[in-house]
């Protein structure tokens, strides 16, 4: 496999709003540094990156409009994206303008996907990827998480969900599961 010039870059919800304690525990403390190289890289190739934000409906959200928590990381907010999408859900097909039309008209066929939540929005937007016929590749340590409980006290650590994204993308056949020197390696 390799990586086409039209192969795009979805940059996922990193914002100053994540670096809040109030998420609690949070993995992979590399993904930033990852992400930074698979956006020069993308650049130095002239190919397109995508870059969603995530603007909360939620009141109390620190990912809200109007709050500095809804900004983009200086590395992620000094890009030239080819495209910015706004949303406020999980998936990244449910925004605006519509990520979806964009990658259509723009003949691109392949994404690779980065950013946070990776149980949330990472996941919820590449497992719509591989269902709407997008060839899908997850750039793994370039994603992050936190600890998040369930029902009935059920408690999982920000690893457990990150190899539990990694297994379900995979082994579902929703996307492939890369790390972030293998995605370079395909350029």
């Amino acid at each position: 496999m390799s990586l086409d010039s039209t192969a795009t870059l979805l940059v996922i919800d990193v914002q100053e709003g994540f670096k809040d304690p109030s998420w609690g525990p949070r993995n992979n403390p590399d993904a930033e540094r990852n992400i930074r190289r698979l956006t020069d890289a993308w650049q130095a190739g002239g190919r397109p990156v995508v870059v969603v934000r995530h603007d909360s409906t939620d009141p109390s959200s620190t990912l809200r409009p109007g709050q500095p928590g809804n900004d983009l990381v200086p590395q992620v907010a000094a890009l030239e994206p080819a495209l910015l999408v706004t949303k406020s859900v999980n998936s990244c097909f449910y925004g605006t303008p519509s990520l979806e039309d964009w990658l259509r008209e723009h003949g691109a066929a392949q994404l690779v996907v980065v950013g946070a939540t990776t149980n949330h929005c990472v996941e919820t937007t590449s497992r719509m990827a591989g269902n709407l016929g997008f060839d899908t590749t997850l750039a793994i340590d370039a994603t992050w998480t936190y600890d998040l409980e369930g029902p009935h006290g059920l408690r999982l650590t920000a690893e457990e969900l990150h190899t539990a994204t990694a297994v379900n993308l995979e082994g579902g056949e929703f996307a492939r599961v890369r790390t972030t020197d293998e995605v370079l390696a395909l350029l």
